[in-house]
C-alpha cells in the first residue's frame, strides 16, 4: 500500500479537493489573514492540492509579493490560470530540497497528518521562515466525528464501524489521525513562539457537500477496508447513508495552529 492512502492521482481526488475547498477554505483564509498577511509577502504553500489557496494568497500579497505552491501531484494546481506571482512546483517535502528560504509565511493543510516524517518536516518548514515569519499548520482530529442524528441506531453503528476501519488504514499507512491535537506542542518543540490554535467544526447532513469527503475517502479504499472485515454490503449501505438527510455527523475538526520563528537575538 502507498504511504499516502489517498493518492491525488485517483479519480476520487477531484471530489476530495472540491469538498475540502468548499468546507475548509474559508477557515484557512481566516487563519492566514490573522497572521497579518500583507502585500509584498513571500509565501510557501505546501501540498497545494487544487491550488485554490495558492491563488487566494497570490491575490493577497499582490504583484510585489510571491507565492510558491508545491505538491507531489501538481496537475490540478497547474491547470488553474493563476496570477503571475504564483508558481506551482512538483515537490515532495519529505525528500526534495525546499524551493527557497526566508519566507514570511509557510502554510500546509492536511499534509503532516499523513507523513511518518512529520516532526522532521515540521523542523524543515520552521527553518524556511525568515526571523519573525509565521508557520500555519492545519490538520484534523479524525477521531472526533460523532454521529449527531441517524435514521436508526444501526446506521450510527455502521458509520462508526466503517470509519474506524478507515482510520486503521490511515495508521497503517503512517498517518497520525489525531495529529491536529499534537501540532501545538510539536510547534513549540520546534522552537516557534507565540503558538496559538483555533478549532473549527460543523454539522454535515446526509446529501450535503461535506459528507462528500467521506464518500470520496471510502470509495477510494473500498477494497482495502475489506481486508479489515468490512463487507461490500456494508460499504454500499454506508455510501447510501451519506445521501440520507436524516443522517448528520460532525465534520472533521480542523485545528489551525500558528507559530512564529523568533527574531534574531531571541526576541519574539
Amino acid at each position: 500500500m502507498s504511504r499516502y492512502l489517498f493518492d491525488n492521482a485517483a479519480p476520487e481526488a477531484s471530489t476530495r479537493f472540491s469538498v475540502l475547498e468548499s468546507s475548509y477554505d474559508p477557515v484557512s483564509r481566516r487563519a492566514l489573514a490573522a497572521t497579518g498577511l500583507a502585500p509584498g509577502w513571500r509565501c510557501l504553500e505546501i501540498g497545494g492540492g487544487g491550488g485554490s489557496l495558492g491563488d487566494w494568497l497570490g491575490a493577497r500579497v499582490g504583484p510585489d509579493g510571491e507565492v510558491t505552491v508545491t505538491d507531489i501531484h501538481p496537475d490540478r494546481a497547474l491547470s488553474r490560470r493563476g496570477s503571475a506571482n504564483v508558481r506551482v512546483l512538483h515537490h515532495d517535502i519529505t525528500r526534495d530540497p525546499l524551493p527557497d528560504a526566508g519566507y514570511d509565511l509557510v502554510h500546509a493543510r492536511l499534509v503532516l497528518i499523513h507523513l511518518p516524517e512529520r516532526l522532521r518536516v515540521l523542523q524543515r518548514l520552521a527553518g524556511a521562515l525568515r526571523p519573525g515569519g509565521v508557520l500555519v499548520l492545519e490538520d484534523f482530529d479524525c477521531n472526533w466525528t460523532p454521529v449527531l442524528a441517524a435514521p436508526d441506531a444501526g446506521a450510527a453503528e455502521l458509520f462508526e464501524r466503517v470509519h474506524s476501519a478507515l482510520l486503521s488504514l490511515l495508521a497503517r499507512a503512517g498517518a497520525e489521525p489525531r495529529w491536529g491535537l499534537r501540532t501545538l506542542g510539536a510547534m513549540r518543540g520546534a522552537g516557534l513562539t507565540d503558538v496559538t490554535a483555533t478549532t473549527y467544526a460543523e454539522a454535515w447532513t446526509g446529501g450535503g457537500t461535506g459528507v462528500g469527503l467521506h464518500r470520496a475517502n471510502i470509495s477510494q479504499v473500498a477494497s482495502a477496508i475489506g481486508e479489515l472485515g468490512v463487507t461490500p454490503d456494508e460499504v454500499s449501505r454506508f455510501l447510501a447513508l451519506l445521501d440520507d438527510p436524516a443522517f448528520v455527523v460532525n465534520s472533521y475538526p480542523l485545528i489551525s495552529t500558528c507559530g512564529r520563528r523568533p527574531q534574531e537575538g531571541g526576541a519574539s
